[in-house]
């Protein structure tokens, strides 16, 4: 989620683990890969090189990519509700996907099916969820690295309840807590680079909500207004801003017309 990047622990079922570049001798390997939710999001400065530094309440919620790893190589990509029917950003099953990279990290090969449930450019952190499942699945821990691929991803590898600083890349575990959130996801996408440029055009706005990035997130995406207020006369509660968007949320079970009702995860 910060500019510049991009922006529960796995199931194993069936075949060991890849050892190095090889592919595993019998059957898969799935991986669940966890939504994340931004609760809350501060930038407490910019670095000299344009990241910006966050200090940020990040949960893990009851939604999850689901990662099959079997031998060879390649990305294959299927969808289920809800992401079949929301989010407005194309996922890209190249060398730029971010699970694709995290394997070049941990030097791994496999040929990689993604069951999507996340919805693309909602601010849930598929991507990054699905990147982190493959770190797990490689025993890989290094935070700083992991928030080298996008600064999410950092968080997903350790997943829970999380004050977030840094680019990212700093993840403090807090205790869990059970709540459940009632979500808004438009059919179109923000892109948190975009988001984060307007944020530093717009002087740097405090936000009065819990999330300094929704001024920025509605000069870049003005459509992002109705939903807000569709959200709000529907549960008579001020919604927030997931990250950079596009996802609005509020604590709550409010079922219906669209609306997702997701308790945290547990783990």
């Amino acid at each position: 989620m910060i500019e510049p990047g991009n922006g529960p622990s796995e199931h194993l079922v069936g075949a060991e683990p890849v050892v190095g570049s090889e592919s595993p001798a019998v059957g898969p390997t799935v991986l669940s890969a966890p939504a994340k939710l931004t609760v809350s999001l501060r930038i407490v400065g910019v670095r000299p090189d344009g990241y910006h530094l966050i200090d940020a309440e990040m949960v893990s919620l009851d939604l999850a990519d689901t990662v099959v790893l079997g031998p060879g190589e390649g990305i294959t990509l299927s969808f289920e509700p809800p992401a079949s029917g929301q989010g407005g950003l194309s996922i890209a099953a190249d060398a730029d996907n971010l699970v694709a990279k995290a394997l070049r990290l941990v030097d791994r090969q496999a040929a990689v099916q993604l069951i999507k449930r996340i919805p693309a450019g909602a601010g849930l952190g598929g991507g990054s969820a699905d990147a982190a499942a493959v770190l797990r699945w490689a025993g890989y821990d290094d935070l700083v690295g992991a928030a080298g691929l996008g600064a999410d991803v950092a968080f997903c590898l350790v997943n829970g309840r999380a004050r977030v600083g840094g680019i990212g890349e700093e993840v403090t575990p807090l205790p869990p807590v059970e709540r459940t959130y009632t979500l808004l996801i438009p059919p179109f996408g923000c892109s948190t680079v975009a988001v984060y440029r307007a944020w530093d055009r717009l002087g740097g706005p405090r936000g009065d909500n819990g999330n300094d990035l929704e001024a920025a997130a509605l000069d870049v995406e003005p459509r992002l207004a109705e939903w807000r207020d569709a959200l709000q006369a529907a549960t008579g509660l001020r919604p927030r801003l997931a990250g950079s968007g596009s996802s609005w949320f509020v604590e709550g079970a409010f079922p219906g017309d669209g609306r997702l009702v997701i308790p945290t995860a547990s783990t």
